[in-house]
């Protein structure tokens, strides 16, 4: 599923060598995934903030809470064919209910390309912090569009 929304999306930007470790970075505190007529329709993981977020910072820096007292909604992703049915908002949902769980507040970052993910976001409620540049490469720099969840 993760290929084809690949093809189709552009999402992960950067195809991963090992996409189940992609999946689960060591950071990862929790992931769900959603089903729709007992098939796999979509993901989404949970994790602590990492030296690569931009958002926590930004939300820190907004906040002033530690970016510690942050966590990252991140590897959302739903199927093509699932589209329409409302996972990716449940799946956000759910992360962010986990993340409050825990005493953390959600934040997310995108690529500024991924504009459909964007508009989910903010049809969601989530702030817009800042746009940043991030190198995810010796030779590629990406502009990241940074959110938190409505306190």
């Amino acid at each position: 599923m993760l290929r084809e929304v690949h093809e189709r999306d552009g999402y992960p930007l950067n195809w991963p060598g090992h996409p189940e470790t992609w999946l689960t970075p060591p950071s990862l505190v929790a992931s769900w995934v959603a089903e729709l007529d007992g098939r796999v329709a979509g993901h989404v993981g949970l994790s602590r903030s990492g030296p690569g977020d931009a958002a926590p910072g930004l939300w820190s820096a907004r906040t002033g809470v530690g970016a510690d007292a942050a966590a990252v909604v991140n590897r959302l992703f739903v199927a093509p064919w699932a589209r329409g049915h409302g996972i990716g908002a449940l799946l956000i949902a759910r992360a962010a209910a986990e993340a409050r769980e825990r005493r953390l507040h959600p934040v997310l970052d995108v690529a500024a390309s991924d504009t459909a993910a964007a508009a989910l976001y903010e049809r969601l409620g989530w702030r817009l912090l800042a746009t940043v540049e991030q190198r995810w490469g010796p030779e590629q720099k990406v502009a990241v569009r940074c959110y938190a969840a409505a306190a």
